[in-house]
């Protein structure tokens, strides 16, 4: 399990547009990496527009944001276009990174058990270093939270 001070593992995903994006690409910045369920949901949506809503300020203060689930890209670019978002959703269809950050969970819904993602955001610093995991998201207010400790 990750945790603060630990160097973020680097990674290679395809974004909404079909790039291969590797998490070293933004060295020499602050990375705001978000593990989130599902595209479109009401709570990931939430999420996504906090994140939009303060992201010329998170700009501003050198850092990207980066958000990672299981959807495909053309489902990512559909989500992106929809809310206008303006920044990277990676597909990791395999799962294989959201386990490498610890965030592929056992869930339960109405009774049932299964796996899925958990919301999760990492601030990795402009060295790789994780200095802050929020593993307790309020998806409404969670942009703000994050520009006020970047």
């Amino acid at each position: 399990m990750l945790k603060e001070g630990d160097i973020a593992p680097d990674f290679s995903l395809i974004s909404d547009e079909g790039k291969d994006i590797k998490l070293s690409d933004f060295r020499g910045k602050k990375v705001v990496l978000y593990f989130y369920p599902k595209d479109n949901t009401p709570g990931c949506t939430k999420e996504a527009c906090s994140f939009r809503d303060v992201y010329n300020d998170i700009l501003l203060k050198g850092a990207v944001v980066i958000g990672i689930s299981i959807d495909p890209p053309k489902s990512h670019k559909k989500f992106k276009e929809k809310f206008v978002l303006p920044f990277y959703l990676l597909s990791d269809p395999d799962h294989k990174v959201i386990e490498m950050y610890g965030q592929w969970v056992k869930k339960s819904m109405y009774g049932k058990e299964y796996f899925g993602t958990n919301r999760t955001t990492f601030i990795i610093d402009e060295n790789d270093k994780i200095i802050k995991i929020f593993d307790k998201v309020k998806p409404d207010e969670h942009g703000k939270e994050v520009l006020n400790l970047l």
